[in-house]
């Protein structure tokens, strides 16, 4: 099934619980008045999101790939982030791993869906993984 809407696409949809959870682990009282780390850390979280639909709607292919790339970017940003907010016991070892492995979750997402990108034509997404699948002939 080809996907129409940014919506439908997996990795936005795990980038948005993602950004959702950065906001809860945020909103807490040691990380919420830890105002510059907070704050970027909800920027990184809010662009790995963002940059998704930025790209799709954009209609390129070139301009999609770059959108992924800093949605990319922005999830390496946040695991970095994430080191500090534990360090500082800001965050529990398990809200830790939870972020983490799911930033890092979508981090491995988009480069997929770069590396498809960038290596196919004709593509078409796919609803069930959120990444690329060749379009068949005559599709």
């Amino acid at each position: 099934m080809k996907i129409d809407r940014f919506e439908d696409l997996e990795v936005w949809k795990h980038a948005k619980r993602l950004a959702n959870l950065v906001y809860r682990l945020t909103g807490k009282s040691l990380l919420a008045r830890d105002f510059g780390l907070r704050d970027q850390m909800r920027r990184a979280g809010v662009s790995i999101m963002s940059n998704i639909p930025e790209g799709f709607e954009s209609r390129t292919r070139a301009m999609f790939v770059e959108y992924l790339g800093r949605s990319k970017g922005s999830a390496g940003e946040l695991r970095a982030q994430l080191y500090l907010a534990s360090d500082q016991a800001y965050v529990t070892e398990s809200e830790f791993r939870q972020a983490y492995d799911l930033a890092e979750s979508c981090s491995k997402q988009l480069g997929g869906l770069i590396k498809y990108l960038e290596s196919s034509s004709g593509a078409r997404y796919s609803t069930r993984t959120g990444t690329c699948t060749p379009r068949k002939p005559g599709a």
